[in-house]
């Protein structure tokens, strides 16, 4: 799996050219009642709004508005619900038998079938097509033969999908998985209609889904215009007339627009507007916990790193860092100190536990200093904490963290930040193994499992393992955990994974991460999702 947390950490401020339009202001008047239009803020994707080629915040909005899979995420609890699957069936964790439901339809009035998910997931798997999600389909059968590590893919289809009537198909993966059927409301997973492949340049300029709206117009690097589908078959229908999406490039900008009248909604409240938000906005602010977490990775392809004794420098470093007045000066409070490496957002039930952690993510910095002279000292005698200085306030919260670690050692040069100019630099030098000490990490959950906040970062290989961390044990019981069918066993198996994580401090949780938003007086019924995007198709307008 490939890094799609780091593109959609960053999503919240992706720096693209603002056009002229985009702050013009004063034009939120978008009617009222059903017919309604809300004005929303928006960073221009990465990339095409393709399901499988989308791996950041801002194109996942637009496809959660414009798609429905086989299932949906609670928008309240985040639980995974059939959606266009009518049933998921399995006898073994390994092979499964999807039906569709029978009666829906993309906006362009083509029937949505079994071929409509089993064509998208083989377009969005080969190699050939380069899409940025294709890790998704890696647990199918056949996935090393259509994006092979290497050369050429030698089939052009999965050989684990078959589509066995209009309405079936079936699934064979190369591994147990039980909890799989709960992943399958990623946008990856979205169908496709027949016209996606027929002209493609043409879907691509104006992309037809079946969700509860359809495009209306798109100007990157500008707007995005979606109204809402009145034939939607779902029951989720857009409770407004749909969305205008405005690209900013500061969201202080985009919520200055906000307090004089000129926007709607904003969904990333700067921090430097956090002081002052709830003066501006009252009741119409809102912060709420999501499935985000912030870390402090390390190089284990570096030797200085990977040492007998630097797991207890590690652990040390944990401890220096006071992760509750950080997130109290700098966040004000938009940020929980975090003491497991998941999100309270999952549940006890899901997997979250608080205080996994134990004694090494509780500040002590007598212990800390303690700690990290038996092993042997921080390597090279400082400590330097790389993270991408184009975007967010990273700045203030790893000098916030060298103080709190340079305090603890008595030492003001023992830890420094390591700013690099921009993301993508960031990124390459990450991918590169380039990395000479502790990194920024961040992961936004793609489905709310305890499975996808550790085997995409930790287990050994896996494509958001930037540190590359790797532990048999840890492996292990991940891999026992995707066999087991009883939830609570298998969970159980995965904490006890999280804790062989806690016991080398494979990385270092720092705090979990709020949604964060503000809107109109015209709007109301406003909410973020477990993943803090806004769940526009509720959203009224008077």
């Amino acid at each position: 799996m490939r890094g799609a947390t780091h593109a959609k950490w960053t999503a919240c401020a992706v720096v693209v050219a603002l056009a002229a339009t985009a702050c013009g202001g004063g034009d939120s008047g978008g009617g009222s009642g059903a017919s309604g239009i809300v004005s929303s803020s928006w960073g221009d994707p990465q990339n095409p709004l393709e399901p499988a080629n989308t791996n950041e915040v801002q194109g996942g909005k637009v496809l959660d508005m414009l798609f429905r899979g086989l299932v949906r995420y609670d928008p309240k609890t985040g639980a995974a619900k059939n959606m266009v699957a009518e049933k998921i069936d399995t006898t073994d964790s390994t092979n499964f038998t999807v039906t569709v439901k029978d009666g829906w339809t993309f906006s362009n009035g083509e029937k949505v079938t079994a071929k409509s998910f089993v064509d998208a997931w083989n377009y969005g798997a080969n190699l050939k097509h380069n899409q940025k999600n294709a890790y998704f389909f890696g647990y199918i059968d056949g996935y090393d033969k259509v994006h092979p590590d290497k050369g050429d893919p030698t089939a052009d289809t999965l050989s684990g999908l078959k589509v066995t009537g209009d309405r079936t198909f079936t699934v064979k993966l190369n591994q147990k998985f039980s909890t799989w059927p709960d992943t399958l409301g990623y946008a990856a997973f979205a169908p496709l209609p027949k016209a996606f492949f027929d002209n493609h340049s043409a879907w691509l300029s104006k992309p037809v889904g079946n969700g509860p709206y359809t495009v209306n117009s798109y100007t990157k690097g500008s707007k995005l215009e979606m109204r809402k589908w009145d034939a939607y078959p779902g029951e989720d229908k857009a409770q407004n007339g749909g969305v205008d999406l405005k690209v900013y490039t500061d969201n202080n900008t985009a919520y200055t627009d906000l307090t004089a009248g000129n926007l709607d909604l904003v969904d990333d409240v700067p921090a430097s507007q956090l002081k002052n938000v709830k003066s501006d906005l009252g009741d119409r602010y809102i912060n709420t916990p999501a499935g985000i977490i912030q870390t402090l990775a390390f190089p284990f392809y570096d030797d200085a790193w990977n040492t007998p004794g630097a797991v207890k420098v590690r652990k040390g470093l944990s401890m220096a860092i006071n992760r509750a007045q950080i997130t109290d000066t700098i966040f004000q409070k938009t940020r929980t100190p975090a003491t497991d490496w998941t999100s309270p957002v999952l549940g006890a039930d899901g997997g979250y536990k608080d205080g996994l952690c134990g004694d090494a993510c509780k500040y002590d910095p007598a212990g800390a200093k303690k700690l990290i002279q038996e092993g042997g000292g921080i390597p090279g005698g400082q400590v330097k904490i790389s993270y991408n200085a184009d975007t967010g306030s990273h700045k203030e919260w790893v000098d916030a963290i060298c103080n709190s670690v340079n305090n603890a050692l008595g030492n003001d040069k023992a830890c420094v930040g390591n700013p690099v100019g921009t993301f993508a630099d960031f990124r390459n030098q990450i991918t590169q193994n380039k990395m000479s000490g502790p990194f920024r990490a961040g992961w936004q959950m793609d489905y709310p499992l305890i499975q996808n906040f550790l085997q995409p970062l930790y287990y050994t290989n896996a494509s958001s393992n930037d540190g590359k961390w790797t532990n048999a044990q840890f492996d292990k019981l991940v891999n026992e955990a995707n066999a087991e069918t009883d939830k609570a066993k298998a969970v159980d198996l995965f904490q006890q994974a999280e804790g062989v994580l806690r016991d080398q401090m494979g990385a270092i949780p720092l705090w979990y991460q709020n949604g964060s938003a503000g809107y109109s007086t015209r709007l109301s019924n406003v909410a973020l999702n477990p993943f803090s995007v806004p769940v526009y198709n509720e959203i009224k307008v008077s």
